[in-house]
């Protein structure tokens, strides 16, 4: 059964999945102005300021609950530390991106953040399967899902980063219950 949820909160171990507040961007900004995560990314532009986090705040309020969905990482000791959402692009199926702030690399939080997102996902949302996908020189992604049960698609796509101005191998990954 699926479930339209306006603004979900969801709860990992150590995290605060939430919608993000026009208060955050200043923060959003300072992590996501860092080049090594613009370029991990389809759709952030590099340099990123101000200016592009409040504009992402705003469109994730008027985000349409039927094509996806847009969550604040927010750390319970430390504050947000990055981003993840679910959405439908070209894809039939629903597909998972995030980014974790550079400080926070290393420490588990994108494995509990996709985690939580592919539990809830399935639970609330109805999905079955989900797609990812990670630059082919960003392996460290690629164990992210991993760990959180994707297995390879046996393909290798080109998709645009915004960031690097051209398109990138990208590994992908899908995920089933």
């Amino acid at each position: 059964m699926c479930v339209i949820e306006t603004t979900p909160v969801l709860a990992t171990r150590r995290l605060t999945l939430r919608a993000p507040a026009p208060e955050d961007a200043a923060t959003i900004a300072r992590l996501a102005s860092d080049p090594a995560i613009a370029r991990n990314t389809t759709r952030m532009p590099s340099p990123y300021g101000l200016e592009d986090a409040n504009a992402f705040v705003t469109a994730v309020a008027a985000q349409d609950p039927k094509a996806g969905y847009t969550f604040l990482l927010d750390h319970d000791d430390h504050g947000p530390v990055g981003v993840i959402g679910v959405f439908y692009s070209n894809d039939p199926l629903p597909e998972i991106g995030y980014w974790i702030g550079q400080p926070y690399w290393g420490r588990g939080l994108a494995t509990e953040a996709v985690d939580g997102l592919v539990q809830w996902a399935s639970r609330r949302w109805g999905k079955r399967a989900l797609l990812s996908g990670h630059f082919t020189d960003n392996p460290a992604s690629g164990r992210v899902l991993d760990k959180a049960g994707f297995l390879p698609t046996g393909e290798v796509r080109p998709q645009f980063s915004r960031a690097r101005g051209e398109p990138v191998a990208t590994r992908m990954m899908i995920w089933m219950a």
